[in-house]
């Protein structure tokens, strides 16, 4: 989607997207990754998500992007998160003690700029893109991530026909037609989650499945 749909989306608080607690299956399978707890993690499109805490919880040195500065506003307003905001060229930047947020365009963030990631964590990033971005978008993560980075992909699956997405519907051959070139894949776990999505239900699907994959870089 174009940038100011998600601009707009913050700035009219059309936020539906966000969850009010840490997700099920960051929980559920994250440590299936076997991460060393000083790892450091990315999270790409990261709003003002709870699972970014989560994970510093953990003991992970956590690392952001996010377009909507209103969002990282609120995020360390939200949990009283004291941060010190810098500006860099083509981002502003949130530091607090092992997390940091840039405020930028995803496709501006350079290897040198992110620095080395063990771990990327994606439950809204790659659903969020409309099929023709999609690679653009995973070819990018590849080029930010070294040789071994893991990678939590949650996806979802439901007929696309019944609702025009964000969040849009990427099934299993999806995930491997965009990863399959530089990554292994391994399905985790998926779920039929259409009764705790009333939205969902509400905009016409009639099945909802979460599907989570452990994907690793080659």
């Amino acid at each position: 989607m174009h940038p100011d749909f998600w601009l707009d989306r913050w700035r009219n608080g059309q936020t539906g997207f966000h969850q009010a607690s840490v997700d099920g299956d960051l929980i559920r399978h994250w440590q299936a990754l076997a991460l060393p707890k000083s790892s450091r993690v990315f999270v790409p499109l990261c709003g003002k998500s709870l699972d970014l805490l989560w994970l510093r919880d953990q003991g992970h040195a956590v690392v952001g992007i996010e377009l909507s500065d209103i969002a990282l506003q609120a995020f360390f307003t939200e949990n009283g998160v004291a941060a010190r905001r810098r500006t860099l060229p083509h981002f502003d930047l949130y530091e607090a003690e092992n997390l940091e947020c840039f405020r930028g365009d995803l496709f501006g963030l350079t290897p040198e700029r992110l620095g080395p990631v063990a771990a990327v964590y994606d439950r809204a990033s790659l659903v969020s893109w409309a099929p023709e971005q999609r690679g653009r978008y995973v070819e990018h993560l590849w080029a930010l991530t070294g040789t071994g980075t893991q990678t939590l992909l949650v996806t979802l699956e439901y007929r696309q026909a019944e609702m025009k997405g964000p969040p849009f519907s990427v099934d299993s051959e999806e995930v491997h037609r965009l990863y399959s070139r530089h990554h292994s894949i391994q399905e985790l776990g998926r779920r039929d989650i259409l009764g705790n999505e009333p939205r969902m239900r509400a905009r016409g699907v009639s099945s909802l499945t979460d599907v989570c994959y452990r994907i690793t870089r080659l």
